[in-house]
């Protein structure tokens, strides 16, 4: 992710370069972290300080040759905290433990789950309203393509 340095058609660097190569700039990767957490609350008569970069790549991504990205469809997650068109960051090395948010694959359907153990196979959970739990049972083909770490979405 680049912040401040960018091409003549406003992408960040790494899309065509600076706009001035020939000036010596020296990109540093990622952008401000701020020393001291923002409150929520009542603010805080302390003064923040930049205290180093932070890349979100090194920040969201643990196993970057393990991980991929994926656009949300639907609402049956928002309980969960994702929603229609957030970006989530998945990890394929990680073992989907239960209650884990999982991308999943049901008999050649993807969808975004909770997968829960339960005696009768897996349950993937859903958490919005009008959505239903899926039960997979044996007879049924299910692979876990990863397990979800992140969901990126706007504020507002």
């Amino acid at each position: 992710m680049a912040c401040g340095v960018l091409t003549p058609r406003g992408q960040p660097s790494g899309h065509g370069g600076p706009v001035f190569p020939e000036a010596g700039v020296i990109h540093v990767p990622g952008c401000p972290l701020l020393a001291r957490p923002v409150p929520a609350g009542f603010p805080s008569p302390a003064t923040d300080y930049v205290e180093t970069r932070l890349s979100l790549d090194k920040h969201l991504v643990e196993h970057e040759d393990a991980t991929f990205f994926v656009r949300v469809q639907g609402n049956s997650m928002v309980g969960f905290g994702i929603h229609d068109g957030d970006l989530l960051v998945v990890d394929r090395s990680r073992d989907p433990g239960d209650r884990s948010v999982v991308i999943a694959v049901v008999d050649g359907q993807f969808m975004v789950k909770q997968a829960c153990r339960v005696p009768e196979g897996v349950l993937l959970r859903s958490s919005g309203p009008g959505h239903g739990d899926i039960l997979v049972g044996p007879e049924q083909e299910l692979a876990v393509w990863g397990v979800v770490r992140w969901a990126i979405h706007p504020v507002s």
